[in-house]
């Protein structure tokens, strides 16, 4: 071996792969240690803290020796030092928690940060040339909504998911509601919009929900891509979107394509969201992503050094909310070594984010209820007997898209849609599969569907 870095690399790697301890345990403390070399029979290594040197020694000494002996061949000695010894140490007889109290202490301060979240507006918005244009359009909607001045109406914004378009939005209702907190400005997503309207519509009362949006000042629909093959949402938000327009009230709509992409809206609502301005948002560049994180340090209040945020800037480049997680695990790490954030720390951060998170199964339930909410029916009708046209046809498509998204074999397919046999299931994904290569429209709708299910519950990448 070349170096005791390597002998280091390989040591955590054996600990990984014969799981000795849980990846909180090692991320916390074996990913701190930075390694020395070899002093005679010892393996000298630094940390930062008193803290840290007691936990290590106290809960890890034993195993470490074996792990190390076991990748060197013969026995060594652990030797943890302190880069800068603090003047006041721990008492003696200081209650040092063993390793299954620190990884539920971990746990909780993880849980505490994950859901941090810092006020969304224009202060708190990093500028930098991806979203320059979509800032200013929305700050001058927040100055000069209803003004007859305006030109950004509707103001439609779009771009990839996590890069920013929520808070943009939120910071022009927040903005709106200091300068007028008169005016009545309603965000809703357009899930929320949905199930609003289902349960007008089961009580067969629609006036309420009419009166809501109508009334509105400011309207800002956030992820209007949802409304694809809905066709009774995007006819009440088509009149919704008319009424309020035809008043000079202010409407704002965020997607994740430009309109002319939304292929499975009416034609007449992509039109209407083209008579104002359009703005992208697209993935930020290094300087950008490196200001994101330092600011998100500083609302955590956090001091997070330079060389460790340029080091995150540079790996995690296409999602803020990446970036976001990994300034509230450093967070949470911080606190519990009582250490200063090191590019260790930031590795096994990264690490975290990128690899070790457990995606959502995308599972047949799920599928199903996304279709049957496509095609206005219920799970239960595609399990059924049921053959109206409506249903048969959003069953078809449910098979085709369970087998797409799952890979699951014909068979098991079959016993999830209500016992049917391994034929009736060739039949129906055969039956998509032709109409598809015909029919434009279903071509689309089924490739937003399956994509709408992705993005809900995004799986690893393969490796």
């Amino acid at each position: 071996m070349n170096s005791f870095d390597e002998v280091f690399e390989q040591v955590k790697q054996y600990i990984t792969d014969h799981e000795l301890i849980s990846p909180v345990a090692c991320t916390t403390w074996i990913n701190t240690l930075v390694p020395v070399g070899l002093e005679g029979k010892d393996a000298v290594f630094q940390v930062d803290t008193v803290f840290q040197q007691g936990i290590i020694m106290n809960n890890y000494k034993t195993m470490l020796e074996n792990v190390l002996e076991a990748v060197m061949g013969f026995p060594l000695n652990l030797v943890v030092n302190v880069v800068v010894p603090i003047k006041e140490e721990p008492a003696q007889d200081a209650h040092i928690p063993d390793f299954h109290e620190l990884e539920e202490k971990n746990a909780e301060l993880q849980k505490q940060f994950e859901f941090a979240e810092y006020d969304y507006t224009f202060d708190t918005f990093i500028v930098g040339r991806s979203n320059e244009f979509a800032y200013a359009a929305c700050k001058a909607v927040a100055t000069d909504a209803g003004s007859t001045k305006n030109n950004y109406n509707p103001l439609f914004i779009y771009g990839p998911s996590g890069l920013g378009k929520t808070h943009l939005v939120s910071a022009i209702k927040q903005e709106i509601n200091k300068r007028n907190p008169k005016k009545n400005v309603i965000y809703v997503t357009s899930e929320a919009f949905g199930n609003e309207l289902i349960k007008a519509i089961d009580q067969k009362d629609t006036s309420v929900f009419h009166d809501k949006y109508r009334t509105a000042d400011v309207l800002i629909v956030d992820d209007i891509q949802f409304f694809s093959g809905k066709e009774r949402m995007q006819e009440e938000f088509f009149h919704t979107f008319n009424t309020l327009h035809s008043e000079g009230k202010q409407i704002v709509i965020t997607s994740d394509k430009p309109p002319r992409d939304l292929k499975t809206l009416e034609e007449r609502i992509r039109n209407r969201f083209e008579w104002g301005m359009i703005a992208d948002i697209s993935v930020p560049e290094y300087e950008t992503r490196y200001l994101i994180i330092r600011r998100k340090a500083e609302l955590l209040d956090l001091k997070i050094p330079d060389e460790v945020m340029e080091f995150i800037a540079t790996r995690l480049k296409t999602n803020i909310r990446q970036l976001e997680g990994a300034v509230k695990k450093l967070k949470a790490l911080k606190m519990l070594a009582n250490a200063t954030p090191t590019i260790s720390m930031a590795q096994s951060v990264i690490r975290d984010i990128l690899t070790d998170d457990q995606p959502i199964p995308i599972t047949v339930e799920k599928v199903i209820a996304e279709v049957a909410n496509v095609y206005g029916i219920t799970p239960e009708d595609i399990r059924s007997s049921k053959r109206t046209a409506q249903i048969s046809t959003a069953r078809k498509v449910a098979a085709y898209v369970v087998r797409e998204v799952t890979g699951m074999p014909l068979a098991a397919i079959g016993t999830e849609f209500g016992g049917r046999d391994h034929s009736t299931i060739v039949y129906a994904i055969n039956n998509v599969t032709l109409a598809l290569q015909k029919d434009e429209n279903l071509r689309t709708l089924v490739e937003d569907i399956i994509k709408d299910i992705r993005d809900k519950n995004p799986q690893p990448a393969a490796t």
